[in-house]
């Protein structure tokens, strides 16, 4: 009987520690997360490291192959079904099917830890544990998951959505050192630091057990965990440094943003639109009485398109008329030649400016698969029988990043729509085109008061600190919000009880850099992470050329 739970016991434990990390990993994003939980991210991994590194593991290639690939996966799959269960608000399917699809990335990067980098930590033995073996595999660990999560956001349009290092948005000083390396760099730091950990944790065991330790275990600290520790300080004394610098000089402009909080089955309901038309039109009065400079509006706030439709441009062009302030609103947008059909934002000037067009208008570059657009609509009609008559039209994606040029100091804005503002890569380019100031217009209705819409604000703060550039959110229902350069919410729209689910508007003061510099991030773009990449393609090189050796 003990022997049977011995075995039973070596089998479950690594399951159990793998689910710990799922846990753990999503109680540091919404609705879990809290300010007390701002050190998990640091040992998330930790668990699941020990389980993969330590774990009895079959003597076939094959099996160890299958039993370190599931165990990751099945860790990933608990932290996306856990911070992913809002899908079911737009499809149920989402929730079967995406999460899944997601934690083979997971999956993937456990082969890599529990063969590859196993194989290098077992090649001596556990007793010859070194200060500089521990640091490499620590970094290939970190390097390994930073690659994977990268192609995650990059492979069929990606979805790049909760990437690990998004768990340290409540740490503002770490947060800057995505000036230069991206969101990836937070999650090596994260991935390093459990790594390393589960490396001292059990070089510290081995010593005692051959009795090497000669000073108190709380003071016992090797190489390799010290340059951890280095590295972590390291990198809050640059975001210090980077908040305590002085600020550059800066333009402020007024805003109001209105949030309508127009449910979604109203929205394209020809019975509600004058409805939705006549809300916009009393919150845009209550504004102008403010005198501000800019109004927005959410995405796609107008029922039927701004510029195609008479009625509803008549309507927005009579308050245009009543104030000197322009209008940034989100709308469909038609073009005949050749035939084109954009998720837009138009802006309206109120008076006009030499060089600068009273209408203008970006189209959408990054669509939403599944939300805007079916894949293979017609080449593969599998996702068109499941999605049915939830998607009746594609929409298509505009010719690239575009900015708009307000009225007022002749300020020029980067407008995202939608999820747009979770793409690192995108908004840099709007940063290169000289942004001074981000614009996100978006429609989180589709998913009533899930965590989605607190998820979509964590990962768009982000964008704020890799391109030091602040950000105003105007949501439809959700969060409307300003974000300055260091990502933090300086502005919120919520009632006295903090419910943020309310028609309402936001007026607030926003400092705009007058000249903005651009940060290595909006430079170099992903180049930490394509790094990683690189160096995890290279180690799994020379492990397939050992193996080959020794074969």
């Amino acid at each position: 009987m003990r022997i049977f739970f011995r075995v039973s016991l070596k089998y479950v434990v690594p399951w159990f520690l793998a689910l710990v990390t799922g846990i753990a990993m999503s109680c540091t994003f919404p609705p879990y997360d809290r300010e007390v939980f701002a050190w998990v991210p640091f040992v998330a991994f930790l668990p699941l490291m020990s389980a993969l590194f330590f774990s009895p593991l079959p003597t076939s290639f094959l099996r160890r192959l299958r039993f370190t690939f599931f165990l990751s996966f099945f860790a990933g799959s608990i932290f996306f079904l856990l911070t992913l269960e809002w899908i079911t608000t737009v499809a149920w399917e989402g929730l079967v099917t995406l999460p899944f699809y997601l934690a083979l990335y997971m999956g993937l990067w456990g082969v890599f830890v529990g063969m590859v980098l196993r194989g290098f930590l077992e090649s001596s033995g556990y007793h010859s544990l070194s200060s500089l073996k521990n640091f490499l595999i620590s970094v290939l660990s970190a390097a390994s998951w930073s690659a994977l999560e990268w192609l995650r956001g990059t492979l069929f349009t990606g979805f790049g959505w909760n990437s690990f290092g998004v768990a340290f948005h409540h740490s503002i000083p770490l947060l800057q050192i995505s000036d230069i390396t991206g969101v990836a760099g937070l999650s090596f730091l994260g991935v390093m630091t459990s790594c390393s950990l589960a490396l001292a944790i059990k070089r510290l065991i081995e010593e005692a057990k051959q009795k090497k330790i000669t000073m108190p275990l709380r003071l016992r600290l090797h190489g390799d965990m010290l340059a951890t520790l280095f590295l972590i300080v390291a990198v809050m004394i640059y975001g210090l440094r980077e908040m305590s610098a002085p600020a550059p000089l800066e333009k402020v402009l007024s805003i109001v943003a209105i949030q309508g909080n127009i449910p979604q089955n109203h929205k394209w309901n020809r019975a509600f639109e004058e409805t939705i038309m006549d809300t916009y039109y009393r919150e845009s009065q209550t504004a102008l009485a403010l005198h501000p400079d800019l109004i927005v509006w959410p995405e796609a706030a107008t029922p039927r398109p701004l510029l195609g439709d008479q009625k509803t441009f008549s309507r927005v062009e009579k308050l245009l008329k009543q104030g000197s302030a322009d209008f940034l609103i989100g709308s469909l947008h038609f073009e005949e030649k050749p035939q084109r059909d954009y998720n837009a934002a138009i802006l309206l000037n109120a008076k006009a400016s030499s060089g600068i067009s009273e209408i203008q208008y970006y189209a959408k570059t990054h669509l939403l698969p599944f939300g805007e657009y079916i894949p293979c609509r017609n080449s593969f009609p599998l996702f068109q029988w499941i999605i049915g008559d939830r998607i009746l039209g594609d929409f298509d994606a505009g010719p690239g990043p575009k900015l708009l040029s307000l009225s007022h100091q002749k300020i020029k804005v980067a407008p995202l729509l939608c999820f747009e503002d979770t793409l690192g890569e995108l908004v840099r380019q709007f940063a290169l085109l000289g942004a001074q100031g981000l614009i996100t217009l978006t429609n989180d209705g589709w998913f009533g008061h899930s965590a989605a819409s607190k998820q979509h604000l964590t990962n768009a703060l982000f964008r704020c600190v890799e391109t030091k550039l602040p950000m105003l959110r105007v949501a439809n229902t959700g969060v409307t919000c300003l974000i300055d350069r260091f990502g933090r919410i300086t502005h919120q729209l919520e009632d006295d009880h903090g419910t943020t689910f309310f028609e309402g508007m936001l007026a607030a003061p926003w400092n705009l850099p007058s000249h903005p510099s651009l940060t290595f991030y909006s430079r170099h773009g992903d180049l930490f992470a394509q790094g990683c990449l690189g160096v995890l393609l290279g180690s799994i090189l020379i492990f397939l050329l050992k193996r080959k050796k020794k074969g």
